[in-house]
């Protein structure tokens, strides 16, 4: 008999509230995995439990609620009481006695629901799904992060460095992970957290903390060196493996943080993103250095002391690519994997996987676990709308044809990624060896800043001829350099400021089609790349169902979409790929 084992991360009060996805597990097998909001359409699906994500896994499997033998969740009310002494102290900081005492009344009210609330309320949200409500149990959210990223890494042994925001009282730990399994080393306690240093810096920016993180980290190398910009925050925090950012981060929230910033600059926070000064660059540019100084630090002294080459890394910090570049490069680390769901999404992975024998867990090779759709549905959905479409002999020849004609392509095929990046299965694609693509595809398609950079989808068997670091690189999750000889080739998928670039690498056995797609564009332009980036409009999640795809493709700036074997186009062409 099939034991089904439901993985959950709710986004609800005392949980985090952002990223809520479920994953369903068959005798211990990952089979299925979704973000709510690819349902909900509201991007990071805020405060929502994921109803729609969870509906998804039991369909999947053709299932009942009643079915699975125990829920998981990736988070353990218990351990809250560790961060009690931190919130007694914030609240005695309050001026007035009258205000002091409110807010250790509010302090313990909050927690008492913290060790209560949460689980009965997942009860009471599945009872809504199903009856009767499996077992459920809860687990620590860093050691959830820490075998999502160790369990599937392929290393026998490892140093895990989990970095976020905020567990249940944790925001960075370090871990000696083994096939015994997963030996917590060093913890640094909430408010000590590389996350919410970032998260202070984006404010200031004007951007919000948990969304615009990934815009700082792309802000950063229009920046430079600013001895002053520099040397001011480091009077102001320690950096390194014994960090300390808690003059920045020690409040409750981060506006405590973004004055703190107001007075130490001299400056007021911008109130929304725009166009940047020097010094908004330079401190962008300085945040970055820190921060990959940081983690580089702890994860290379852990390394050391353990006598362990391998590193593994996972929480919401560790989405940032050019710090896992960084880590890639060192001569400390041989080598490196990074969750590409690394941030609370995440956590439904690393909540089935943590009680496995990571011997028994597969090597991880892609992140397509969501639902697929079939041409019967896609061709009913194309027919009952009165859309004209074709269906090529050679599709992957006639798309690269158009690509390499200048179309910008919506590219919908398989099963929907799990995760941040779209990985070749909902993707926009264009043509990588003009800057013309870049910018048709800001200004025109994602409707977003016109300095932000793309990534590219290059074959594998390309990578060190295009890459300084070269090897297999299937998630988006690290930044690379590319050869000075090739820069000329792919100018549309290097960051206009450096010149780096965040690789996918692709394989037949990963994703056949999007390989045989590369492989023609190939064989039509001799560039072994196309420029990648995900299917959806700006501030939108990645598209899921072909209604979706079609909706954009009609409001975006595209020429062609590819839903399955079936294209359209805004404008007439041939299927014979000439």
């Amino acid at each position: 008999m099939t034991r089904y084992t439901l993985s959950l991360k709710p986004a609800i009060t005392l949980y985090g509230q952002h990223d809520p996805s479920s994953a369903l597990f068959e005798d211990g097998r990952l089979v299925f995995a979704v973000e709510e909001e690819r349902y909900t359409r509201r991007k990071h699906a805020p405060n929502t439990f994921p109803e729609n994500a969870i509906r998804a896994c039991l369909d999947h499997a053709n299932v009942e609620l009643s079915d699975v033998e125990t829920v998981v969740l990736p988070y353990d009310p218990s351990l809250r009481r560790n961060i009690l002494p931190h919130y007694v102290r914030s609240a005695l900081r309050r001026p007035g006695v009258l205000r002091k005492v409110e807010a250790v009344e509010q302090m313990l009210v909050k927690e008492t629901q913290a060790q209560l609330y949460p689980v009965r309320r997942v009860e009471s949200r599945l009872a809504d799904i199903g009856t009767p409500v499996p077992p459920i149990e809860t687990r620590s959210h860093h050691a959830c992060h820490a075998a999502s990223a160790f369990h599937p890494s392929g290393f026998d042994e490892a140093v895990v460095v989990t970095v976020d925001a905020k567990g249940e009282y944790d925001s960075t730990v370090v871990w000696h992970a083994t096939q015994e399994g997963l030996t917590r080393v060093r913890t640094y306690d909430h408010p000590n957290s590389l996350g919410l240093f970032y998260a202070v810096v984006t404010e200031y920016l004007g951007y919000h903390m948990f969304n615009g993180e990934g815009k700082v980290m792309g802000l950063a190398p229009y920046g430079s060196e600013n001895a002053e910009i520099e040397s001011r925050l480091r009077e102001l925090v320690d950096v390194g493996v014994d960090y300390d950012v808690t003059a920045l981060t020690g409040e409750w929230g981060t506006d405590a943080g973004v004055s703190r910033l107001e007075s130490l600059f001299g400056r007021e926070r911008r109130d929304e993103p725009g166009e940047f000064t020097q010094f908004e660059k330079d401190l962008a540019y300085a945040t970055q250095k820190l921060t990959e100084e940081t983690v580089l630090d702890i994860a290379e002294s852990f390394a050391r002391r353990l006598g362990v080459d391998d590193v593994a890394l996972a929480g919401g910090v560790a989405l940032n690519c050019k710090l896992n570049g960084r880590l890639v490069a060192s001569d400390v680390v041989d080598d490196v994997f990074v969750q590409p769901v690394a941030h609370d999404a995440g956590l439904a992975l690393g909540a089935g996987w943590l009680d496995a024998d990571p011997a028994d867990v597969p090597e991880q090779t892609h992140v397509y676990w969501g639902p697929e759709y079939s041409m019967d549905e896609i061709r009913a959905l194309l027919e009952t709308n009165k859309l004209p479409y074709e269906e090529p002999d050679d599709l992957e020849r006639h798309v690269a044809q158009r690509l390499a004609d200048g179309a910008l392509v919506g590219w919908f095929q398989g099963r929907t990624e799990l995760g941040p990046r779209a990985l070749g299965n909902r993707s926009i694609l264009a043509d990588p060896r003009s800057v013309d693509s870049r910018d048709r595809v800001n200004r025109f398609v994602k409707h977003r800043e016109e300095w932000r950079p793309f990534a590219p989808s290059m074959l594998e068997s390309a990578a060190d001829d295009y890459l300084r670091a070269g090897g297999p690189a299937p998630y988006m999750i690290t930044a690379d350099d590319v050869h000075d000889d090739r820069v000329d080739e792919v100018p549309a998928v290097l960051h206009p400021a450096d010149d780096t670039t965040r690789p996918q690498t692709v394989r037949a056995d990963q994703n056949p089609r999007y390989h045989r797609l590369i492989s023609e564009f190939e064989r039509v332009t001799g560039v072994p790349v196309l420029l990648n980036t995900s299917f959806n409009d700006h501030a939108e999640p990645i598209v899921n169902t072909p209604k979706e795809a079609l909706k954009d493709f009609y409001g975006m700036g595209l020429d062609v979409l590819v839903l399955e074997d079936a294209v359209l186009s805004k404008e007439p062409s041939s299927a014979d790929g000439t």
